[in-house]
């Protein structure tokens, strides 16, 4: 009987996990298996992402003062040349592998550049040393060509392998710099091409950054569908206030003149540029930048002008004996207004890849003291002018204010008569006015409790559940409405569900879903945002909805500590801000592991943290479609989630939807 068992047990080989079953990706091979990875997916964006980082590099030679001018030319079949009269790539044999240049390195290799010790460069855009090489890995044609100590050199790639050696084209007595020529590959982005007005625009912003540079613009006209010139040169000398006065165009403003200006950090550490107007009849606009790159979400660049802005008016208000300016928030001195803030700081730590957020602890401090004089001076120095400013912003004040009275006469009318009754395992924030509160739906006491302690007790509030919670797309309106969590769930937010849910009556300015960061984590977030689609769809669709993001990894080394939100994260720290030190690795099993200040600094505290805003997409218009993709994957029938995953297991890509 023995024997029959080990028998069949050894033929059943479809099963086996050994050594052999253990795939190792070597050169660029995972960038292409997973590009989401590197450039956040494979749409339109994510094709634009790679003119930005060869452009970045170029930006980088003119922000370090070795290049005045750059060349951005597309052409026919979807090709993207970009010139630039810098340093060159150095094109001497690598020291650490024999046989091939420094160039050859740096478009095969990921991790490889002069920007991790900071020698070549005291400010970059790119620091992980992954942008080249995954532009080179998802192109199916790259073109190379180094005009370095009056010679020529020149090397081809495709899909990230070297076509051939580095050669040595001749001489080249009146010409230095880097080209770089490629074709994105259709196996990856398929028919999706590059926007000549999207590169217009790309170009022109990066000209505005750096007053030193002149950016040429050239395409193809066959390839221009619209009003996109077919060549242009970009240059301004007044960097973002010439960007600003345009964007201004004729609108009148709180004050003739707007704030502007830029201020070198102490002992070398970057400068600050800014430019802010308040238009009075129109919205506003922000614009955020660091080493040159967009950083769409703001960050700690952005948290340090906001403080500089409100301390600043504040300050100005006492002065002039407006009692009501001890008052003002800094949303009111930011809503409506044009802003544009770029810095230079060395080795920032951004979000992601795609950068889109700055989290460097240092910029907000730096920003801030930079800014706070030149403010106090705008505003003091022309008594008038301040005078008109600090009027401008009571006025939004008392806007606000308004909204807020309107509002605690809804929910008292609401309520009236009766105490309103919500849920004993709710630790509520003490504010009484929706504005700038957050309901944190969080996984367990023991989260509950460092949860509890860590947040901010004006504006926060905590609402434990128990493991994950009923899957309302494969149970009936009955089970649902039984469910004691989703009972608690739905009182606690206090708007309704189905046909009955008013966003209007939201207790909470933000829902953040906040759990552990592994597969039990995800797996109850997916359950709460398929509960917030199908019960509360206009509390999604208005972006009160979010998930906090925490960290899975704490880097110690010496009096150091920095936090990772993923392995890459981590591997990049390793590589650059911790490379050759001793470092102590911690991984979090979960947040209950944290102690308050911890999640706090890194989950909870809105000038540190990173939250994704859950959106519903266009199609949810329609529903239709959407409503099908839920049900296949939440509802009842166990036979429609194997078939999705049969049918998209090839295209498995890792990427944050919806930020």
């Amino acid at each position: 009987m023995s024997d029959d068992l080990f028998q069949n047990t050894g033929s059943r080989t479809t099963d086996t996990y050994d050594a052999s079953s253990i795939e190792v990706l070597e050169g660029l091979e995972p960038v292409r298996r997973r590009p989401g990875m590197y450039i956040g997916g494979t749409d339109e964006r994510a094709l634009h992402h790679l003119a930005s980082e060869v452009l970045d590099n170029a930006m980088d030679e003119a922000v370090a003062g070795h290049a005045t001018r750059i060349e951005v030319t597309l052409s026919a079949g979807n090709r993207l040349t970009i010139v630039d009269n810098g340093r060159g790539i150095p094109v001497d044999p690598h020291p650490k592998f024999p046989g091939k240049s420094a160039l050859e390195v740096i478009f095969t290799t990921l991790h490889s550049g002069g920007k991790f010790s900071g020698k070549a460069y005291e400010t970059s855009g790119g620091l992980h040393g992954v942008g080249i090489s995954v532009v080179n890995a998802l192109s199916i044609d790259t073109e190379v060509e180094i005009a370095l100590n009056r010679e020529l050199y020149r090397q081809r790639f495709s899909q990230g392998h070297a076509l051939g050696p580095l050669e040595k084209v001749g001489a080249a007595p009146n010409r230095r710099g880097t080209t770089v020529s490629f074709t994105p590959d259709s196996e990856i982005f398929h028919e999706l091409k590059f926007k000549p007005a999207r590169l217009h625009r790309l170009a022109r912003s990066k000209a505005y950054l750096f007053a030193g540079v002149e950016i040429r613009w050239k395409c193809d006209p066959e390839v221009i569908t619209d009003d996109t010139p077919a060549e242009a040169v970009f240059q301004f000398p007044g960097g973002l206030s010439d960007h600003l006065r345009e964007q201004l165009g004729t609108r009148e403003c709180a004050t003739a003149e707007f704030f502007r200006g830029t201020q070198d950090f102490p002992d070398g550490a970057g400068r600050v540029e800014w430019a802010v107007a308040w238009p009075l009849w129109s919205d506003g606009s922000t614009s955020w930048y660091c080493n040159t790159i967009p950083t769409p979400d703001g960050g700690t660049h952005e948290a340090g002008l906001r403080a500089a802005l409100t301390k600043g008016i504040r300050a100005f208000g006492d002065l002039v004996g407006q009692k009501k300016a001890k008052d003002i928030q800094t949303d009111d001195i930011m809503s409506g207004c044009e802003l544009m803030l770029s810095v230079f700081i060395r080795e920032p730590q951004f979000q992601s890849q795609t950068k889109d957020r700055l989290t460097s602890p240092e910029a907000a401090r730096l920003v801030e003291a930079a800014m706070r004089d030149h403010f106090d001076h705008f505003l003091a120095d022309n008594m008038d002018r301040g005078k008109a400013l600090l009027g401008h912003v009571l006025e939004r004040m008392d806007e606000r204010l308004r909204r807020k009275q309107e509002k605690e006469i809804k929910r008292k009318t609401a309520t009236s008569g009766r105490k309103l009754r919500l849920p004993g395992k709710l630790t509520d924030c003490s504010a009484d006015d929706p504005d700038g509160t957050e309901l944190f739906i969080v996984e367990g006491d023991s989260a509950g409790g460092s949860a509890k302690q860590a947040r901010d007790r004006k504006t926060q509030a905590i609402l434990p559940i128990r493991g994950k919670i009923l899957n309302v797309a494969s149970a009936t309106s009955a089970k649902i409405l039984a469910n004691q969590e989703i009972a608690d769930l739905i009182l606690a937010i206090g708007c309704g569900t189905r046909k009955d849910c008013n966003p209007d009556n939201l207790r909470y300015e933000r829902i953040v879903i906040m759990t552990d960061a592994d597969v039990d984590g995800a797996h109850i977030a997916t359950l709460l945002m398929t509960f917030f689609f199908q019960e509360m769809p206009d509390l999604v669709r208005r972006g009160h909805l979010y998930l906090a993001q925490p960290p899975l990894y704490r880097l110690v080394s010496g009096g150091k500590s920095v936090y990772a939100a993923n392995d890459e994260m981590r591997e990049a720290l390793l590589a650059s801000e911790f490379k050759g030190k001793k470092v102590e690795v911690s991984r979090f099993k979960g947040l209950g592991e944290m102690n308050p200040q911890q999640l706090r600094e890194t989950t909870m505290d809105p000038a540190k943290r990173a939250m994704i805003r859950i959106t519903l997409p266009q199609e949810y218009e329609e529903r239709a479609g959407v409503k099908d993709l839920v049900d296949r994957l939440m509802g009842t029938n166990p036979a429609h989630r194997f078939a999705f995953i049969q049918e998209n297991a090839a295209q498995v890509d890792e990427e944050v939807i919806d930020a």
